[in-house]
């Protein structure tokens, strides 16, 4: 397996950026990628959030097995002890529950601030996530039908921006990225699987080798029927490849096209929808 690695300076800055937009708010909205829900999740996140509380938001659960996904929906409830809401781009419905789970979980907040003499006021709210997991499709999401800008809260930094989503809920325009940090290179694989980590950090032939050996082991009957490969075949770039007549001079087959043709095959849920972890990772 080849080494997917980042720079330390860079998580540094992550991590200190995140915890100034995390002390802002009184709930985080954490998106997770619905197809590794736990590669997606930062390792020890309870350390960057403190006491807030949160929902997590599955997204893209259109291209997740939709066998599976209840069993992970219940799985992190239980793991987390917070509300976990399905969510993807084609879907409207679950707009309203993660307004409803962000207004419930701020309440007892507001209504301290209501005890010591304080007006009532919306509860604040951050998106955040790993690269690519959508955190952007949820903060578009929730500001679609907002009409004010509210700008630079009293006491708070003013260079951040809040959007009033409604009259229970000031959004934070800006998207905080859990910064990349990553000891388990099984995981930074899956990472780059679905696209959250730099194309400058991995060799896309080796991501996708081992994209083809989950797939292998949990799909393997969609991805010989998707590639037309017969069931004797090895699974494998180079058998991919020749498959599409793929042949660079001297016979050979050309897997680095390949390589980049399953990975977004995959990332486009063109070969089927799958969840790519397993629950005892």
């Amino acid at each position: 397996m080849s080494h997917i690695h980042w720079y330390p300076g860079h998580i540094a800055k992550a991590e200190k950026k995140l915890k100034e937009l995390i002390n802002l708010v009184d709930v985080v909205i954490e998106v997770l990628d619905a197809r590794i829900p736990l590669s997606s999740c930062y390792p020890n996140i309870e350390k960057l959030l403190g006491e807030k509380p949160r929902v997590i938001v599955l997204n893209k659960s259109d291209l997740a097995d939709e066998r599976r996904i209840g069993y992970w929906k219940k799985f992190l409830e239980e793991k987390s002890g917070y509300p976990v809401i399905l969510a993807s781009a084609s879907k409207s419905g679950d707009l309203s529950q993660i307004v409803n789970k962000v207004v419930e979980l701020s309440k007892p907040r507001i209504d301290k601030l209501v005890a010591k003499g304080l007006l009532a006021r919306p509860a604040r709210v951050v998106v955040v996530g790993m690269p690519n997991v959508g955190k952007s499709s949820i903060i578009n999401k929730l500001i679609k039908k907002a009409k004010t800008k509210v700008g630079a809260k009293a006491g708070v930094t003013r260079q951040q921006q809040w959007v009033r989503v409604n009259p229970k809920i000031d959004l934070l325009d800006t998207p905080g990225i859990i910064p990349l940090k990553q000891d388990d290179q099984a995981l930074a694989h899956k990472l780059a699987m679905v696209n959250s980590v730099s194309e400058n950090a991995y060799e896309n032939e080796a991501v996708a080798n081992e994209l083809l050996k989950i797939l292998n082991e949990k799909y393997r009957n969609n991805v010989y029927e998707y590639y037309n490969l017969e069931p004797d075949e090895e699974l494998s770039l180079s058998g991919i490849a020749l498959s599409r007549n793929w042949i660079l001079s001297g016979g050979k087959p050309d897997i680095s096209r390949c390589a980049v043709l399953v990975l977004t095959d995959f990332r486009d849920g063109r070969i089927g929808r799958f969840i790519l972890d397993n629950s005892d990772d």
